[in-house]
């Protein structure tokens, strides 16, 4: 069972059903209150009812109004990584409802730091008094007084904080959280904090208590965000690397990176407690838990013991050569990063008008009906949606953002007038031609392709023979040497190869040797609980997900950004939706994050582990979920400004705050898109990809959920990543989305073209049969999955499966009689009688036995 798909938040896609709204809500204060009341349903007793401002819906349409004529908006400069800035993913941890609790924390340390060093301030101290301090502090937390254990470990998260009442500009706070995240984690503090984190997920009376109350605010959670604010603090600080640091600061990175990766907290890594969290939460017995906080500290935790996409890059190089294979024809992150956006080619119709206007004459009609269907962006699929129209010949004034360097198939003299000259632009960086990928070809597509050459011109075949051409004309022979020259082998198929010896001949085989890296440590760590684990993380990301409506059923994720009180003025209300939607923002960044990092580590180390996790998070819909977050308003929501930068962290801290006004709330910041917002569509995107990459049965999904409208519409987002990635997901389904939905879709064929890695002998735009996708091979494809995910699982992991005919025979007397049995208790009860029957009324010859 996946997140609940049956109602009007079901993921089941409809195009033109679900109503989408980036931001929380147009009657935001009302849907406030009932989210805090929807936690069992009871209204509560609050008696204090917030204002309801009549302007409520002006804050939300001034945030989308920039957003409307996305047409016209050139490339976004935007630079995929593994994070965002430092900066802004500390800022990021803290909601603004937390703002006060930073003086709380100044208050609690500076309390305890002047009874020990009287009138100086943290930053004149030395070394050694700030290690002993941090010893004291440390000290501080082993004490059974709940309230005392808090004061102190406010403190720590002061120091962790960078001590910034004793500093004056970003940059020195920054300095100070680097020098005493080190200094904390020289004197152990990490190990104390994993210690206290599991004795409150343990703590039985704060859970019932959660539950039983009828709304849920920030106060029920306060030990646990204090424990896991400075648990991020930590692991964000030490995994960034930074040239000037010191080289023991460079051991204990290794040192500490290598232990939050193994099973040493708790017997086992931290991932696996923080996903128990997760479940936990999502199970309904600890509803108080800070959940963006546990999301984003899984996520910094698994990108800094396995690795970011780079690192993922090299282990990628490194694996191809310990197996003998060919290097990577290029780096793809390089590849992507050069790669321009595109912007579909201005339609026919467009440009006579503009050639109209110019002449001020009257023209007739220039062009067939025929060829004008094929410039013609409409969805068969899609409702009539007057945004779409009017930006479809928007694109041809901007032609910096031109999709082709050669003409359009269609655009040629004979067919229209020629397009209106342009002076060329002086900024621009001048690509090689060509395509961006190098071609790839599977072993599989060049003995299908003998086995169809064969038929044809011999009328036999030779099954999985790729080297005999006897008979074949000279034409297929050059094929075929082209075939092979760009003949692409995978780690998976390597791998997937070597499991099936493994499984064939275990005893000739041996034994396999498995490198007990920080991956295989969690996938061991995970694996008993991993579909629970894949259904919690897709509930949560469910109703994240701004596409979702308020439902008393579901989960309640705003437990750590809801106040005590709720707000009583229009602007207090207007300050609580910005940081709710930002709230949601952030958990679906970080869930995203996870999901992609953790398939594509798994699917470097061995590829069942990837398809094991691949499979669970299908069988909870994860592909419906993800059409179903992508059925908005993308630009709007890219370019969603949910944020208030004079309450961000460090910069509210330093400053004296102004006095904020509705429109220093609606200005947000002066980006030109929202980061992480478009970091999640990429990551859920990728996510998408990875799931359908040569599977029909889900690739049929996609088709049977029409997928192809929204994901069109998604390619409006000049953005080149995620307009590849938007690209590959329609090119798997061209061929079964019809003969007039590629006609429609001229321009958006050209550029999957343009874009996409090609496969040789894959006649993707043609719609031509394909032998692996006939439908009632679908469950069948699924099943035999899933059957070598298990022998896989059972073979490596389940050591008591073994079969017992392959087990060793213990010939030695002394060890078999010096093995413990069990008997059972009516045995033993009845020992006497069958002594009697079985040893001494039997003649025995001692001398020949023992012989």
């Amino acid at each position: 069972p996946g997140p609940d798909m049956s109602s009007r938040d079901s993921c089941t896609v409809s195009v033109g059903g679900i109503g989408v709204s980036t931001s929380f809500s147009r009657d935001l204060p009302r849907r406030l209150w009932e989210a805090k009341m929807e936690g069992n349903g009871a209204p509560g007793n609050n008696k204090q009812k917030p204002l309801l401002p009549k302007n409520r819906g002006e804050f939300i349409r001034n945030q989308r109004k920039d957003s409307e004529g996305f047409s016209e908006a050139p490339d976004l400069e935007f630079e995929y990584a593994d994070s965002d800035k430092w900066a802004a993913e500390l800022s990021e941890l803290y909601s603004y409802t937390e703002g006060p609790e930073f003086q709380l924390n100044r208050k609690c340390f500076e309390e305890d730091f002047q009874t020990h060093v009287c009138g100086k301030r943290w930053v004149d101290l030395d070394a050694v008094q700030h290690r002993a301090h941090a010893m004291r502090l440390l000290d501080g937390l082993d004490v059974t007084g709940r309230e005392k254990r808090l004061r102190v470990a406010r403190a720590i998260l002061y120091m962790a904080q960078g001590t910034f009442a004793d500093c004056s500009s970003e940059a020195e706070v920054q300095h100070w959280i680097r020098y005493n995240v080190f200094l904390l984690l020289d004197v152990g503090t990490f190990s104390a904090l994993v210690e206290l984190l599991n004795m409150e997920i343990d703590n039985s009376a704060a859970c019932s208590s959660a539950v039983r109350k009828p709304a849920i605010s920030l106060a029920d959670s306060t030990d646990l965000r204090v424990l896991l604010n400075i648990m991020y603090l930590m692991v964000e600080t030490i995994q960034q690397e930074d040239p000037a640091d010191p080289p023991e600061w460079r051991v204990s990175r290794e040192t500490f990176k290598a232990e939050l990766g193994s099973p040493l907290y708790n017997s086992e890594p931290v991932s696996v407690m923080l996903f128990a969290m997760v479940t936990k939460f999502c199970s309904g017995h600890a509803p108080h838990f800070p959940m963006k906080k546990v999301l984003l500290l899984l996520w910094k935790t698994i990108l800094f013991t396995l690795g970011g996409f780079e690192q993922l890059q090299r282990l990628k190089v490194c694996k191809r050569a310990e197996l003998g294979l060919p290097r990577l024809p290029e780096d793809s992150i390089s590849v992507i990063r050069s790669m321009r956006a595109a912007s579909p080619p201005a339609s026919a119709s467009d440009l006579i008008e503009q050639q109209q206007r110019k002449t001020r004459r009257e023209h007739k009609a220039l062009i067939k009906q025929e060829n004008l269907d094929a410039f013609n962006e409409k969805d068969p699929y899609k409702a009539d949606d007057p945004r779409d129209d009017d930006d479809e010949g928007d694109d041809n004034d901007n032609n910096e953002n031109a999709m082709e360097s050669e003409p359009f198939p269609l655009e040629r003299d004979e067919v229209m007038p020629p397009p209106i000259p342009h002076p060329p632009p002086t900024d621009r960086v001048s690509f090689p031609k060509g395509l961006p990928w190098a071609p790839k070809v599977r072993e599989k597509d060049i003995e299908n392709f003998l086995e169809c050459s064969r038929s044809k011109f011999i009328g036999y075949t030779l099954g999985s023979d790729t080297d005999t051409v006897v008979g074949l004309p000279r034409p297929i022979h050059e094929s075929i040497k082209t075939l092979k020259q760009h003949k692409y082998v995978s780690i998976a198929e390597v791998q997937i190869t070597k499991e099936e010896e493994y499984q064939k001949t275990p005893l000739s085989v041996g034994e396999e040797e498995v490198e007990l890296c920080a991956t295989e440590l969690l996938y061991q760590g995970i694996l008993p609980s991993l579909p629970q684990y894949m259904i919690a993380l897709l509930k949560i990301l469910l109703a994240a997900a701004p596409t979702s409506k308020a439902k008393t059923d579901s989960i309640n994720i705003l437990a750590d950004v809801l106040p005590e009180e709720m707000p009583t003025t229009v602007l207090q209300s207007m300050k609580l939706g910005v940081d709710v939607n930002r709230h949601k923002e952030i958990i679906v960044k970080a869930i995203s994050a996870v999901l992609l990092l953790l398939l594509k580590h798994f699917k470097l180390n061995h590829i069942y582990q990837f398809e094991y996790m691949a499979q669970h998070l299908v069988f909870a819909n994860c592909i419906p979920l993800i059409l179903k977050f992508f059925n908005q308003n993308i630009m709007s929501y890219i370019t969603a400004k949910n944020s208030i930068s004079v309450l961000d962290f460090p910069y509210c801290v330093l400053h004296d705050l102004p006095e904020l006004t509705a429109e220093s709330l609606e200005a947000g910041d002066n980006t030109q898109f929202c980061w992480r917002n478009l970091f999640s569509c990429i990551n859920l995107l990728r996510i998408l990809n990875k799931l359908t990459k040569w599977k029909h049965s889900r690739t049929m999904m996609l088709v049977v959920f029409k997928s192809a409208p929204i994901l069109k519409r998604a390619l409006k987002v000049k953005q080149a990543m995620m307009q590849l990635y938007v690209l590959k997901l329609l090119k798997v389904q061209t061929k079964y989305l019809g003969r007039q939905w590629r006609k429609s879709n001229m321009k958006t064929m050209s550029a999957i073209y343009q874009k996409v890695r090609h496969r040789l002998n894959d006649d993707w735009a043609y719609g031509n049969a394909d032998l692996d996708a006939r439908p009632w091979d679908f469950q069948a494809e699924e099943c035999s999955l899933r059957a070598n995910i298990e022998r896989f699982n059972s073979r490596r992991y389940d050591k008591s499966a073994g079969n017992p005919e392959f087990l060793p025979v213990d010939n030695c007397l002394q060890s078999v009689l010096g093995q413990q049995v069990e008997l059972p208790d009516d045995f033993q009860m009845n020992y006497d009688l069958w002594l009697e029957r079985e040893v001494f009324s039997k003649p025995i010859c001692w001398e020949e036995l023992l012989q």
